[in-house]
C-alpha cells in the first residue's frame, strides 16, 4: 500500500485525488508494490523561497522541491534490483511499522499557477506532472 500524506493551507485548492494518482502511477510505472510513505506538501513563494535558500542556494523559483529519506536505496530502486534486496542492503528488512518513509515533495502553488499558464495546461495536469516527477526524484531519478 502507498501511504500519500498531503499538506496544504485552505488557500491553495489542489486536487488531493491528483496528486495521490500522480504518486501511485509513479510507483506502478517502476513495479514498485511494497507499504511506502510519501509526504507531500503544497506551500507559499514564501516559503518555498526559505527551502530554496536552505537547501539549495541557487536563487531560482522552483515549482518543486523533493527531500529523499534514503539516497542509497532510490539508486538500486531504478537499476531494477529486487525490492526485497534493496530493503535489505539499506537495513530496512523490518521497519518498526512496517512501511518505509521515502521522503518529501514540496509543490509552490503560486509557480504552479504560472507554469501551467505559461504552458497553457490545467493546473492539475501540471500537479500530476510535477508530483510524478518528484517521485521519481525519491525512486532515484536524477537530472545528471
Amino acid at each position: 500500500m502507498i501511504n500519500v500524506l498531503i499538506k496544504t493551507d485552505t488557500r491553495y485548492p489542489v486536487n488531493r485525488v491528483i496528486i495521490r494518482k500522480a504518486v501511485e502511477d509513479t510507483f506502478k510505472k517502476f513495479k514498485i508494490m511494497a507499504d511506502f510513505e510519501v509526504s507531500v506538501m503544497v506551500v507559499g513563494a514564501r516559503k518555498m523561497k526559505n527551502l530554496t535558500d536552505d537547501f539549495l542556494g541557487d536563487g531560482c523559483a522552483h515549482q518543486i522541491l523533493t527531500f529523499a529519506l534514503n539516497e542509497e536505496s532510490k539508486v538500486k530502486i531504478l537499476k531494477g534490483a529486487d525490492l526485497g534486496g534493496i530493503l535489505a542492503s539499506q537495513g530496512f528488512i523490518n521497519p518498526p511499522d512496517g512501511i518505509l518513509r521515502l521522503g518529501d515533495v514540496v509543490l509552490c502553488w503560486p509557480q504552479v499557477l504560472v507554469e501551467a499558464s505559461k504552458n497553457d495546461i490545467m493546473v492539475d495536469d501540471e500537479v500530476y506532472a510535477l508530483v510524478c516527477h518528484g517521485a521519481e526524484h525519491l525512486l532515484g531519478y536524477s537530472h545528471q
